[in-house]
Parts: C-alpha cells; sequence; structure tokens
C-alpha cells in the first residue's frame, strides 16, 4: 500500500499535555506536507491552529477527553466552543461509567447531543475499548449507529491499550450502514496502520507514522514514542 494512501487516513495527533505552540504548528505544518485527514490536537490550541492552518487542513479536537466523566452540559460547551473556535472535527470521549451500569440511553442521548450541535461536522465518538467486554464494545456498535455519529473510535490512548485488529475487526461486523472507524492509540508501524485500513478502519489515530515517514527521509530523528 502506498504511503500517500496511508498518510490521507491519518488524524495527525498530538494530545500530550506538556505540548507547546511551537510542537502544534510543527504538526500543523507536517500534516500539510503529507496530505493527512486532519490534525488532532488539545482544546485550546484550535484558534490559533485554525487560524495558521486555513483552509489547508482540518482540525479536530477532543471532548471529554481522556477520561469521559464530564457532564453532558459540560461536553456541549466544550463541543460549542470548540467549533467557534475553528474546530472542522470532534472526537467525544463516551461515559465509560455509564455503560458499565448499563445506562445505555443515555449514552445514546449524549452522543445525539452532540452531533446536533456538530450538524454537518465530523463527530466520532471514543469508546475506550481496552475497558470494555466484548459485549460492550457490540453494544456501543448499535448506541452509536442509532445516535448518528460519523465515526465510532477505538481509543484515546492515555488507557491500558490502544487500538487493536481484534478490537476493529469486531467493530466492523456490528457498526451500522454509514458509521465509519477510527483506530487510535498504538499505531507503531506502516504494517500495522496498512492492516488496520485493510480491516475497514476509514482513519487512523497517530503521532507516529508521520514520523516514521520524516525519518525515512531523514527529515525526522526517527523516534516513534507517542499517540
Amino acid at each position: 500500500m502506498a504511503h500517500e494512501h496511508i498518510f490521507n487516513k491519518v488524524d495527525h495527533t498530538l494530545l500530550l499535555q506538556g505540548s507547546m505552540w511551537e510542537e502544534i504548528r510543527e504538526i500543523c505544518d507536517d500534516a500539510i506536507h503529507y496530505g493527512t485527514a486532519s490534525v488532532c490536537i488539545p482544546p485550546s490550541f484550535v484558534k490559533r491552529a485554525k487560524e495558521y492552518v486555513g483552509d489547508r487542513m482540518a482540525v479536530c479536537t477532543v471532548i471529554g477527553f481522556p477520561n469521559g466523566y464530564n457532564t453532558t452540559e459540560v461536553k456541549a460547551f466544550e463541543t460549542k466552543n470548540a467549533l467557534e473556535n475553528g474546530a472542522d472535527e470532534i472526537d467525544m470521549v463516551i461515559n465509560i461509567g455509564d455503560l458499565k451500569d448499563k445506562r445505555y440511553d443515555e449514552i445514546e442521548k449524549e452522543i445525539r447531543a452532540l452531533k446536533e450541535i456538530c450538524g454537518s461536522r465530523i463527530l466520532k465518538v471514543i469508546i475506550e475499548t481496552c475497558l470494555l467486554t466484548e459485549d460492550e464494545k457490540v453494544k456501543m456498535c448499535e448506541i452509536v449507529t442509532r445516535a448518528g455519529a460519523d465515526y465510532i473510535k477505538t481509543s484515546t490512548g492515555f488507557s491500558r491499550a490502544g487500538a487493536t485488529f481484534e478490537d476493529i475487526a469486531l467493530l466492523a461486523k456490528h457498526i451500522g450502514p454509514g458509521v465509519k472507524m477510527k483506530a487510535a492509540g498504538g499505531i507503531s508501524s506502516f504494517d500495522d496502520a496498512e492492516e488496520f485500513i485493510r480491516l475497514g478502519a476509514a482513519r487512523l489515530g497517530t503521532s507516529r507514522i508521520i514520523k516514521l515517514a520524516k525519518a525515512e527521509e531523514g527529515t525526522g530523528k526517527g523516534a516513534v514514542e507517542g499517540y
């Protein structure tokens, strides 16, 4: 698979707590250079990043991140604020405790509320697969489909583990028509990226793929640590 085909599915990501503007600007430049799908950055950088990239690159940000246990009202405010600041795409984290408590209607209502705010903009729903049973993953496929979100996303990259091939294969069997998949967290090689795409992932949340590309070209240090 050509690297370019992988790049255009990447949400080039930097969500570390100590991230500085210089680093955010660098990933924006890299995203434009390599033609990624978006940059995925903390909400506090959205306005500045969108002013910097303009129409050259989509800006994605995270809501209720990384734990998901903010109230729906807080997530709604975060989403509105992010969109007002120029965000093109929203990645929200579900309330995992609600899922464990089988409060399925509450989870669906929350996703619906945020999708209504997003309108035509893309909403991705992070379910944190490493914390879920197989039945819970299947249930979230049903909920995300009914709620009208655009993507189901495996992971924040900040919990016990990230995306696995097995989880993407499982989600692919149970999501409804029109729902896409994003694999995120721990994607550390082009071979991994290619396999996730082969299994049906339409987006990849990763910082490592672009680092690898830069290392191949001799423009980076070859480090692959990160989301």
